[in-house]
């Protein structure tokens, strides 16, 4: 199980697990309102994790950032981590060249998905 320490929200920690369709199989909040963040989970459970993250990045509560943004926010992370993982990027050298031409690519990737998922909701909704 992934995990991903929050910052700015009553919630402590997420708790998730992805497979390797890029599905979110479980989500757990640790801290935070429960009502809530059990509907978040049960909502986002099963979800491709590029949709979650569309959906719920950007979402404001206070601290400028919500629960439902943090967990966008750890699945960008845990995509990044993915990423450097199969370039075999160690950790400790996230600031080399290589790794930082690894996240502006990501950057456009990310981008071009949240663009064809805008595009797939301007379908539906016409």
């Amino acid at each position: 199980m992934e995990s991903f320490r929050t910052t700015g929200t009553c919630s402590r920690q997420i708790l998730f697990e992805v497979d390797n369709n890029d599905i979110l199989t479980d989500v757990k909040f640790l801290g935070g309102c429960p009502g809530g963040l059990q509907a978040l989970a049960k909502l986002t459970k099963g979800k491709d994790i590029h949709e979650v993250i569309s959906v719920c990045e950007g979402i404001k509560c206070k601290n400028d950032t919500s629960c439902p943004d943090q967990l966008a926010k750890a699945l960008e992370d845990y995509i990044k981590r993915r990423e450097e993982e199969k370039l075999g990027v160690c950790p400790a050298k996230r600031g080399h060249p290589q790794v930082l031409k690894l996240n502006i690519q990501m950057v456009k990737i990310n981008f071009r998905k949240r663009e064809d998922t805008k595009r797939q909701d301007d379908v539906i909704k016409k």
